[in-house]
């Protein structure tokens, strides 16, 4: 079989409308609007959609909703939870049923539709991999497995996983997706696809590598020289990685293999472009047996920043219900050379919180997994069902953020930010910003303090409920913005400083990037910390000191 060598030397308040033009099918041409991309300065990143940032508040419909009726179910929902974008799959089982012959009608209808109700589109490319399978491949690739191989397994046997050295495997994926693109470019002026992801969650599980005998002859070559630059080592794979040497050859040959299918549709339309990554554990070094081997997992971001110079980032797909981990994922996604984003995260109830920690840490976007009412859902990774007491805390949350998408994600470009979502002990987060200390803590009515002895009461309904978190924007030196449910935030002069105050809250919102006002907050809405509940509310901050 011919192999791939390395490549790198060739709720109250709806969210705003997002600006698409008209569709395709309208009779007057839509105007083309510049190209969308990801910009990285200082570290913080953002996503340019119509030539300024974009906060995608967005929602996956489920992996086979790629059809038209199907699709149809997610609207309402998306609707729902005030979300501006959404995660569509397109399979190359669909778009080249026959080697060849391409039928792109469903794109076609994706854009339509999207248009119609006025949501950006996210595009899944199901190719060689998908959840590590390769069950969303045409007929004529499945079936013939000398032309189009599986992985070997150490005993020689077939895996059922396609192999990331196949040439011929890659060279027709890649001309499938490259046709998608080229459709995007000639049918899409208006972007309505902001970001494409080819393949998804790539990888084998209980195999690391390909064992076949072309393949264990490049594994036992040196690494590629520009991997031994990166991380500093030289060597052969063994040598170099020890007991991860399996994963880490795997990895970086999935990683080239993405790159190749990457390169071809950006040739065609350089849309930013993501690959996503089953999680193995936030914090161990997984077993090479029990992880996606060949994914884009936290500890193997740096081979995957070589191989794949044309992937924008790696993210996480979230299904850990615990906070601890949740809040481990995003802080080793979210680096300097690399944005964050959710573009998978568990649908139910409790995943919602972590909305604030994610956009607080700078995330461009974020989207739970299964928002269609085609009828499936993925408990118990997700909800069991998608009632309004499973959307309420997205939906509460979306508008919060939808009220100011595009400012908070310019502010946020520019400026430091702070999120954080209910931790399962329910215990108050505190962090530093400047001369100012801020603490969310939760539970609590909006009047009154726990301490009272004098005036006792029932704790709230949702006290022990896992809903809720606050993201802060640091304005100025003594101004923040701050958006959050179910929280009560307290500023306080940092330790070590004197007189610290505040001096006004404003209720509000932006106009043209501007702040307006529409309401101050004063007397039991300031005397027990800034208590935001059940409603979309954004607040201005102002601190000060007196002399």
């Amino acid at each position: 079989m011919k192999l791939i060598l390395p490549l790198l030397a060739t709720v109250a308040l709806a969210a705003p409308a997002t600006g698409l033009a008209q569709s395709a099918s309208s009779p007057t041409p839509a105007a083309t609007t510049p190209l969308p991309r990801i910009e990285t300065r200082g570290g913080r990143h953002a996503l340019i959609v119509d030539g300024a940032p974009f906060t995608m508040l967005g929602g996956q419909v489920n992996n086979s909703s790629n059809y038209p009726a199907a699709l149809e179910t997610a609207w309402a929902v998306l609707d729902r939870v005030h979300a501006n974008t959404v995660e569509v799959p397109i399979a190359w089982q669909q778009v080249e049923p026959r080697e060849g012959q391409f039928d792109l009608s469903f794109l076609q209808t994706l854009l339509d539709q999207a248009r119609a109700h006025d949501k950006r589109v996210v595009l899944l490319w199901f190719g060689t991999w998908k959840n590590t399978s390769y069950s969303y491949t045409p007929d004529w690739v499945k079936l013939d497995n000398r032309r189009f191989p599986r992985m070997k397994t150490r005993d020689g046997k077939d895996h059922g996983v396609l192999s990331a050295h196949g040439r011929a495997t890659m060279e027709a994926d890649r001309r499938a997706f490259t046709r998608v693109l080229e459709y995007l470019r000639d049918h899409d002026p208006q972007n309505t696809v902001i970001m494409v992801q080819p393949e998804n969650e790539t990888g084998s599980y209980r195999n690391p590598r390909d064992y076949s005998a072309a393949a264990t002859a490049l594994f036992n070559q040196p690494i590629p020289a520009a991997l031994a630059k990166r991380i500093g080592k030289r060597g052969t794979w063994p040598q170099v990685f020890g007991a991860q040497a399996d994963r880490m050859f795997n990895t970086w040959y999935v990683a080239t293999y993405v790159d190749a299918v990457a390169a071809g549709g950006k040739a065609a339309k350089a849309l930013p472009m993501y690959v996503n990554a089953a999680l193995a554990g936030p914090s161990n070094v997984p077993d090479p047996d029990g992880v996606a081997s060949g994914g884009p997992q936290q500890d193997v971001l740096d081979i995957w920043k070589v191989a794949a110079p044309h992937i924008n980032l790696a993210a996480p797909d979230i299904y850990d219900r615990a906070s601890e981990n949740v809040v481990q994922y995003l802080d080793k996604y979210a680096r300097p050379d690399n944005a964050l984003m959710v573009p998978e995260i568990g649908n139910a109830r409790e995943f919602h919180r972590f909305v604030y920690a994610a956009l607080g840490r700078g995330a461009i976007g974020y989207a739970p997994f299964g928002l269609d009412d085609s009828g499936y859902y993925n408990f118990p990774l997700g909800a069991r069902d998608l009632s309004e007491a499973t959307l309420a805390p997205l939906a509460l949350a979306y508008a919060s953020f939808g009220s100011i998408m595009r400012d908070w994600a310019r502010i946020a470009f520019e400026r430091p930010t702070w999120g954080v979502s209910r931790p399962d002990d329910g215990s108050a987060q505190s962090t530093r910003m400047g001369g100012w200390t801020i603490e969310a803590s939760y539970g609590e009515w909006q009047f009154g303090l726990r301490s009272w002895t004098w005036l006792k009461s029932d704790p709230p309904s949702w006290a022990s409920d896992k809903v809720g978190g606050v993201a802060v924007a640091q304005l100025s030196d003594d101004e923040f913005l701050v958006v959050g449910d179910h929280v009560r935030v307290q500023f306080s002069g940092a330790p070590g400083t004197d007189n610290g105050i505040i001096l006004r809250v404003e209720e509000g919102g932006f106009r043209d990037g501007r702040w307006v006002a529409s309401r101050v907050w004063n007397g039991d809405q300031t005397d027990y910390g800034l208590n935001l509940t059940d409603r979309p509310q954004v607040l201005k901050v102002t601190m000060g000191r007196y002399r």
